[in-house]
């Protein structure tokens, strides 16, 4: 009996001391601690929802973007008008080597819900050089109809026709030219179309030119030359 007992106290042993070898081999075959797994990170938008790339990132003067050139909460903001009530339209025109023109963007503003009706319209250009754009700028203010009369803006050279039915003002800075076009309607706070259309250009240039070496001629009359814009 004695015999029969050791025997079975042996085979318990021997079980128990398989079972722990069994844990020990599991645990060595476990796979090694991995590294840990790098998460992605993308580019966080601007604060203000606007690209992280600068107007002057795709190589041109004038971006081919007006919510670059005059974003529409710009506009409702000195029109006094709602927030998302602005929609604008752009149009990417065609260098004309004649005239030294290398880009040109045309800019629409619209009302929301209001048949379209029109807000703004602003027509940037840039040139190959200073000489050219202060040459087509007056080639275009002599073509432009009525009175033109100059306006302080900077280093800028700048006039503005008023008309009845809207107000026209017309700048050369640099390379660039710039022309705005308000038709009348309610402004805020007693402001004028002049007023208006200053505070807007004044937003709009550093978008569309670059800083001069010295300002452009302000003279309005020069030889004749052809209107391209």
């Amino acid at each position: 009996m004695r015999g029969a007992g050791g025997g079975i106290g042996v085979l318990r042993a021997a079980r128990a001391l398989l079972a722990a070898g069994l844990v020990l081999a599991i645990s060595a075959c476990g796979a090694p601690d991995a590294e840990p797994t790098a998460v992605p990170t993308f580019p966080t938008p601007a604060a203000d929802g606007s690209p992280l790339t600068g107007p002057g990132d795709d190589g041109r003067v004038i971006p081919a973007d007006c919510g670059r050139i005059l974003g529409a909460p710009h506009l409702e903001a000195v029109m006094g008008l709602p927030l998302g009530s602005v929609a604008v339209r752009t149009t990417i025109g065609v260098a004309q080597p004649a005239v030294g023109r290398t880009e040109r963007v045309s800019c629409r503003y619209t009302r929301v819900g209001e048949g379209g009706r029109p807000l703004l319209d602003v027509n940037a250009t840039a040139y190959r050089d200073q000489e050219a754009a202060a040459t087509q700028w007056r080639v275009n203010v002599e073509a432009e109809s009525g009175e033109p009369r100059e306006v302080p803006l900077g280093s800028a050279s700048a006039v503005v026709f008023e008309k009845r039915g809207q107000a026209v003002l017309m700048v050369a800075h640099s390379t660039s030219n710039l022309t705005l076009v308000l038709p009348d309607q309610p402004l805020p706070g007693g402001k004028t179309r002049v007023d208006a259309l200053v505070d807007l250009a004044l937003r709009v240039l550093p978008n569309v030119s670059v800083e001069p070496a010295t300002a452009p001629p302000s003279s309005l009359h020069t030889g004749p030359a052809s209107q391209a814009g």
